[in-house]
């Protein structure tokens, strides 16, 4: 039986605002058919803090912090909360809501996705697992979220290893398409992390950093080999190959596709009103 080709496309640390508007005009693209299903890895230059698109800056994020740290900052189209990438590998899935072998509700299509990122773990030799909520009480807590910081819980069908979250993924669907983008930490400066949001007072902050390491990990704190960017990034390819059946062919944007990309990076992710409004 014939693999399904899909596109793969790494475009290597890039500014915060490239990186979100390559993603949603991917997204663009294939709505109107003019580019296939795609797979894109990608890091992020300077090291930066993204949050949802729901978020509300004011209320959530110490903005002085991300200067002082000299970090970048965006606002995502996807949910979700915030999440520092540096030490990490981020991919992005672009593929239609149609496509038969992607389900119609969001958890389901998230499980189908992550399967590619769960081979990617079993091939760095990490034994992961979807993490599915059982009882009524866990249900609830994930409509609930007390924290600004993405690692800090585990949602449906999200990747944990020993009990702890070690990637965290987003969803949107526009246009008829499916936007999943996610980080998979290798490394992790939690006092960074914790720096970059607001608490009601210092005890709040300490207790819930201490919670966080209960919750989250990074790849390189449970494994006895140092886990490079290159070695995840042919695990993860790999594990997407794999999980989704499907072959991946390296492609290369255009100059024109970049200068699509550049000008909605402009228009959109470096404009303060789509970053700030909430």
């Amino acid at each position: 039986m014939t693999k399904e080709t899909w596109r793969f496309i790494d475009t290597g640390n890039s500014s915060p605002s490239f990186n979100m508007a390559l993603d949603e005009a991917l997204l663009d693209w294939h709505s109107t058919g003019d580019f296939p299903p795609v797979i894109r890895f990608y890091g992020w230059n300077p090291a930066t803090l993204s949050i949802g698109y729901f978020q509300k800056v004011e209320k959530e994020i110490d903005m002085d912090a991300v200067k002082a740290l000299n970090l970048g900052f965006v606002r995502r189209p996807t949910g979700g909360r915030g999440v520092l990438h540096e030490h990490e590998l981020t991919y992005s899935v672009i593929v239609s809501e149609e496509h038969p072998d992607m389900p119609k509700t969001v958890t389901e299509a998230y499980r189908v996705i992550s399967e590619g990122i769960l081979q990617g773990f079993h091939l760095l030799g990490l034994d992961a697992y979807f993490s599915v909520p059982k009882t009524e009480e866990q249900k609830a807590s994930l409509k609930n979220p007390r924290s600004a910081v993405c690692f800090d819980a585990p949602s449906w069908y999200e990747l944990v290893v020993e009990g702890r979250k070690v990637a965290g993924s987003a969803q949107t669907r526009q246009k008829g398409v499916i936007l999943q983008h996610g980080s998979i930490l290798l490394d992790l400066d939690e006092d960074k992390l914790f720096r970059l949001f607001k608490y009601s007072n210092d005890r709040i902050k300490e207790k819930m950093q201490a919670a966080f390491k209960e919750k989250a990990v990074a790849i390189n704190a449970i494994t006895d080999k140092q886990i490079t960017i290159d070695m995840a990034k042919k695990a993860f390819k790999e594990g997407f190959e794999r999980g989704l059946n499907i072959e991946l062919q390296e492609y290369e944007l255009t100059r024109e596709q970049l200068a699509y990309v550049e000008k909605l990076a402009k228009e959109r992710y470096e404009n303060d009103e789509w970053n700030f409004r909430r």
